[in-house]
């Protein structure tokens, strides 16, 4: 059976979500143009937030391209190789690092609830982070590697890790609203 990996209402802001990035970054598969890893060796939790971001703005800038490029090509002009990627290039500059919903922090709390489900442990492998120049007191930066139960969760599960942590929940922990903003703003007479 196929699932698809979209919520029932609205779809996603963002071409691909983090659990499938997440997964396959640490797979070693470098998804999206993302730097591939070692997967026994695995990655620090900052590095995978920067490759996923910086996916999500190569994904973003390429589909803005290529409607850019599309309605081009409608009105009858001739596009070249040259043309569509300066096109591309000129796109990827335009799209903001923080565009997405989800910040450091947010990140930081999703990659728990994956370790709490045991879907990824840490390596051996630890290095010193450039904050301890400052703090040495501050942890190293650790690494981390998919586990077996990690390889094996579906990609249901994967799409909504939180939902796998807590199914008693159901699904009424997602946000019942869409768009932005989310609350109402009052307005001063």
């Amino acid at each position: 059976m196929v699932m698809a990996l979209r919520p029932n209402r609205g779809g996603f802001a963002r071409p691909f979500g983090a659990g499938w990035f997440i997964r396959e970054y640490l797979l070693g598969h470098g998804p999206e143009g993302a730097t591939p890893i070692d997967p026994e060796r695995g990655a620090p939790q900052a590095d995978i937030n920067y490759e996923y971001k910086e996916a999500l703005a190569r994904a973003t800038a390429r589909e803005r391209a290529e409607k850019i490029i599309s309605r081009m090509v409608v009105s009858g002009a001739d596009v070249t190789e040259e043309q569509a990627e300066k096109i591309r290039e000129r796109e990827l500059k335009k799209v903001s690092r923080k565009f997405t919903r989800m910040r450091y922090h947010s990140f930081l709390v999703y990659f728990g609830v994956i370790r709490r489900l045991g879907w990824v442990e840490l390596t051996s492998e630890s290095e010193r982070s450039s904050i301890q120049d400052n703090y040495p007191d501050a942890p190293d930066r650790a690494y981390y590697r998919l586990t077996q139960a990690g390889r094996q969760a579906g990609d249901d599960l994967w799409s909504n890790p939180q939902y796998a942590l807590y199914p008693e929940n159901g699904r009424s922990h997602q946000s019942k609203q869409t768009g932005w903003p989310h609350r109402k703003v009052r307005t001063t007479k």
